[in-house]
């Protein structure tokens, strides 16, 4: 169609050109009386048959280097939409259109350089220019498709300790500065070992604080277990974050080939059930995966089963805890704690299944049974004349639900519970690093008179500016912070330190975790009054714990209702 359309042009502009030659002809050459009017006629329609012939040739010429030209551009976009932007630009379109090729040519650079970012994204991980997840898995699949031989290999699986601490007192931007310095460390682990002859790996990231490596050829598991002490040795380096000094460590867990799988993911899942065995042993070791592991796994994913069921069948229960003032010998709040009645095993208490349902999500419903049986008995409380809190553990997980507040007063109002008659329980390290909505929320319910408390504080990386703005009443000792005291004049220096910073803002201090008279005379002297441990009480149901610490009223009316 563009040839047609450009050869008619050419023709019209032809015949254009040879009428204006045959008017003019005949306005500038006529004579009267010389020659018959006809023959002048005549003269003037071949020269201007002449000149149109001329036109024509001229202007197709013309036409048709521009028609082959936008035949080539045609072409070559074409030949672009099916993936060929490498190929250049022809020269016939630069001679004969060249904003065109001017404009193709950036056209293409500009694709390439796009596509080259794409793939860029889809392979590295941006933040640590490791491969990431996908391009991992790639690569190891590749190397595990074309082995000739059963010579060992090992997949490393890496998971930072301590990185979630750091990434919530610090913020994420530190957060991301230390994950690219891990994987600093973790290239120069596979130099060191390329330089000993044990051969190049693949390293990856494959989410969070979780890494890992490959390696293809092996002599043996005591080479494993070599490179594995190198990764702990590396990430156990102090980190210098500017002005803060950062300590990490590893939980690493190894599965060899094909002893402990043929397949990529078979190995993955070896090395992930290792990696957890080594972080519940303790944290900063190497496991190699067994039999024995893969036993505890089969368990552990029993138990997650088996929790979704517990919800339904209404198996846990409430324990509680006093915290008791020692000045008078009264409890003045009870630490509601979980227990799962499990139909098939013992009482299960919450640090068999607590970080079960945090990883498995399970916890934002088990958190609302909770939430709601603790409502429920604190109305029960307040109604009978009891005014002691009960005082309810939130989890890092339910903090980040958008409607958690929501679910808590619509629990509040259904059961019409006081709000004095409630304590809210928050991590230390989440109250250092509280998101903005979270904490207009607690202000709100501080004002209505719900008491709020950090717990484990002395676990964490606490902001002194940080805690005396924090809307909180009450702050609970962690027990690693007394656990010394009566033996230790450091842990005694530390806790008198610790105890006079907090009392000097003006909230109170409970002690966790007191479990001899020794303690408490420490503490006494140090000038703490309010203690939670089991050498005062350990936690019991409630029928007990108000025959024990209730007054006769509240435990005659419970008991009857």
């Amino acid at each position: 169609m563009r040839g047609v359309t450009l050869k008619s042009r050419a023709t019209a502009f032809a015949c254009a050109a040879g009428a204006l030659v045959f008017i003019l002809s005949l306005v500038l050459g006529y004579t009267p009386g010389q020659q018959d009017d006809l023959t002048q006629v005549g003269r003037a329609l071949i020269i201007a048959i002449l000149c149109g012939t001329l036109s024509w040739a001229s202007t197709s010429r013309s036409m048709a280097s521009t028609a082959a030209a936008v035949d080539s551009a045609t072409e070559r976009l074409l030949s672009a939409a099916h993936g060929d932007l490498q190929s250049p630009v022809s020269p016939d379109i630069g001679a004969e259109l060249p904003d065109l090729s001017v404009a193709m040519q950036s056209l293409f650079s500009q694709v390439r350089t796009n596509l080259d970012h794409v793939q860029s994204l889809a392979l590295f991980d941006q933040i640590t220019g490791l491969a990431n997840r996908t391009s991992f898995c790639r690569q190891v699949e590749r190397h595990l498709t074309g082995r000739t031989s059963d010579a060992m290999a090992a997949l490393f699986f890496i998971d930072l300790d301590g990185f979630k601490g750091v990434n919530d007192s610090l913020g994420h931007a530190a957060g991301d500065q230390l994950l690219a310095r891990v994987a600093g460390r973790l290239r120069e682990v596979v130099m060191a070992q390329v330089s000993a002859g044990t051969g190049d790996a693949v390293i990856g990231r494959l989410a969070g604080d979780e890494f890992t490596m490959f390696f293809p050829f092996l002599p043996g598991p005591s080479a494993a277990a070599r490179i594995a002490r190198a990764v702990q040795f590396a990430l156990g380096e102090r980190f210098d974050l500017g002005s803060q000094h950062v300590q990490l460590g590893a939980s690493i867990g190894i599965a060899c080939y094909p002893d402990h799988g043929d397949t990529l993911s078979a190995l993955l899942r070896a090395a992930d059930v290792a990696m957890y065995h080594a972080k519940h042993q303790g944290r900063g070791r190497a496991e190699i995966y067994n039999s024995d592991l893969a036993l505890e796994a089969a368990d552990r994913a029993e138990l997650e089963r088996d929790l979704l069921l517990a919800l339904q069948r209404e198996e846990f229960l409430l324990e509680f805890q006093p915290q008791i003032d020692v000045t008078n010998g009264q409890a003045v709040a009870a630490e509601a704690l979980v227990r799962w009645a499990h139909p098939e095993r013992d009482l299960v208490m919450p640090g068999a299944f607590v970080p079960i349902a945090e990883e498995s999500g399970t916890i934002v419903a088990l958190g609302d049974w909770v939430m709601s049986r603790v409502c429920e008995t604190a109305a029960h409380w307040a109604e009978a004349g009891q005014r002691q809190r009960i005082a309810i553990n939130i989890s890092t997980r339910e903090l980040s639900q958008a409607d958690f507040f929501l679910r808590l007063r619509h629990a509040m109002a259904t059961h019409q519970t006081p709000a004095s008659m409630l304590e809210l329980e928050i991590t230390e390290s989440v109250a250092m690093n509280m998101d903005p909505r979270v904490l207009e929320q607690l202000i709100a319910l501080r004002t209505e008179g719900v008491c709020i408390a950090i717990d484990d504080f002395g676990t964490g990386y606490s902001n002194l500016a940080r805690l005396r703005e924090l809307p909180v009443d009450r702050i609970k000792i962690d027990r690693s912070l007394v656990r010394d005291i009566a033996s230790s004049a450091e842990a005694r220096t530390i806790c008198s330190a610790v105890v006079g910073l907090i009392q000097g803002l003006g909230m109170e201090v409970v002690v966790e975790g007191v479990e001899n008279e020794a303690q408490m005379d420490v503490l006494r002297v140090i000038g703490c009054t309010l203690f939670q441990g089991y050498h005062l009480a350990r936690p019991m149901d409630e029928q007990s714990y108000l025959t024990r610490f209730a007054v006769p009223l509240i435990v005659k009316e419970r008991l009857i209702g």
